[in-house]
């Protein structure tokens, strides 16, 4: 099983597995039933996770009612302990809509909910990042995780969040971070068995470091960089199945 997933997840397209995936998972969760971990998002327990990664494989990591991965639980906590999201009017863009938050943010009554993204079949609008297809000053928050690493010019589409963004609003931008280097990009390389060997991933053409957070300073956020998992401990570290050192990357327009 954990060779099946990493195949899967190395070579077939993200939006093949998010179209053919989900039956196969929720048939998996009716044997995995127990109480050793908790999806806080829909609040399934289970006796163990299923195994994810593209080349190293993380166990417990994946919780298949939800799909829900390690930095997704991180973020729903957050979200839920630490805003008003779900309490509170936000007009709200989603790029790239991870499945797991998808029907629970579309119940929220106080959210006017825009998802979009380039090829997803679970978005509203279709769109590219480097050019946002919204007038400035529209949005209240915005998500856009694990995209900024597949695109060149991602200076641009730093900026265009920033532009959409309403004077304080907020965002969250996580990708990949390597915290002790700095980051390695080179734009002739293109080869995906090269790009996978120094990039972590064959569609990926950066691999992130310290220096994330100066790019997203010269879009013009204010970038706070937040522990959580330190600050919920690390029973409940365990209990949802986080990754220690996941950090959240919470942006606000000035």
């Amino acid at each position: 099983m954990r060779r099946l997933i990493q195949i899967t997840s190395r070579f077939i397209p993200r939006e093949w597995l998010q179209r053919f995936g989900l039956a196969f998972l929720r048939f998996m969760a009716i044997f995995l039933r127990g109480k050793r971990f908790v999806d806080p998002i829909d609040g399934s327990s289970y006796r163990k996770l299923l195994s994810y990664g593209r080349k190293e494989i993380r166990p417990n990591a994946l919780a298949p009612k939800t799909a829900s991965l390690e930095r997704h639980r991180l973020i729903w906590l957050f979200l839920q302990n630490e805003t008003n999201f779900f309490t509170h009017p936000h007009k709200f863009l989603h790029v790239a809509p991870e499945y797991c938050f998808l029907k629970p943010f579309k119940k929220l009554k106080n959210i006017d909910y825009v998802t979009g993204d380039l090829s997803s079949p679970w978005a509203n609008i279709k769109l590219d990042v480097r050019s946002l297809p919204f007038d400035d000053n529209t949005f209240d928050a915005a998500m856009c995780n694990h995209v900024f690493e597949h695109i060149d010019n991602d200076h641009q589409a730093m900026r265009e969040f920033y532009r959409v963004l309403k004077p304080g609003g907020w965002a969250i931008f996580q990708v990949p971070i390597r915290w002790e280097q700095k980051t390695v990009e080179d734009p002739t390389i293109t080869s995906p068995a090269e790009r996978e060997k120094l990039f972590g991933q064959r569609d990926h053409v950066r691999y992130y470091g310290y220096d994330y957070i100066h790019r997203l300073q010269n879009a013009g956020f204010e970038v706070e960089v937040i522990d959580y998992t330190t600050k919920i401990g690390k029973e409940k570290t365990a209990l949802y199945a986080l990754m220690p050192d996941e950090k959240i990357i919470f942006c606000r327009k000035k």
